[in-house]
């Protein structure tokens, strides 16, 4: 088991601290139940921190505040995607705030998933999963989907230069070669606005 736990330590050591962890995460240093129990054990020495059930992270403390922050909820989204086996992507307000579209941080933090509808309270901040069939967001980057979801917030009579330039900024060559090529079977609105970008 020290060896385990030693194992695991590393792992998360080599992570930045608001990274989000579920049991799956170890399972190939050695079997679930032994994952279980170590991170039992990481959770109680303090080296992680239950966040919701089945999610732990590295906790985050600030000197300013005199305490540990509040767990990244985009993490946790991303830790139940992998626990889970689902393909995420943020929708709304959250695509807007993570692409910086909007210095808003939401209090409803959306995401589209090929799992079912779920919710979870996390703090004073809900995390939601809205279904959405498998061919809205198979095959496709992160980055991709998010832009999509954020254009498709933001509105086809709302967009303006302003959006073009920060989306233009915020995304690699790489990222927008991608957009392009696997954003094509979206609205055709769509995607005039990403060969813009």
């Amino acid at each position: 088991m020290d060896s385990f736990i030693g194992q695991m330590n590393n792992r998360i050591s080599k992570e930045p601290y608001g990274k989000c962890f579920v049991v799956s995460d170890f399972t190939d240093i050695m079997d679930y139940e032994a994952a279980k129990k170590s991170i039992a054990r990481l959770e109680k020495s303090g080296v992680l921190r239950r966040v919701i059930r089945g999610v732990y992270d590295k906790p985050k403390y600030s000197k300013l505040l005199n305490e540990l922050t509040a767990p990244d909820v985009n993490e946790i989204a991303l830790a139940l995607a992998r626990n889970y086996n689902w393909t995420i992507a943020p929708s709304g307000n959250t695509a807007l705030n993570l692409l910086g579209l909007s210095t808003q941080v939401p209090a409803n933090w959306e995401y589209i998933s090929t799992g079912p509808y779920r919710s979870y309270d996390i703090g004073k901040m809900k995390l939601r999963f809205s279904h959405r069939a498998n061919k809205t967001i198979e095959g496709m980057s992160w980055k991709s989907a998010m832009v999509i979801e954020a254009l498709k917030a933001i509105g086809k009579d709302s967009i303006n230069d302003k959006t073009i330039y920060i989306l233009r900024k915020r995304l690699t060559e790489d990222d927008k070669e991608r957009l392009l090529s696997e954003a094509r079977q979206t609205t055709s609105w769509i995607y005039s606005i990403i060969k813009t970008i």
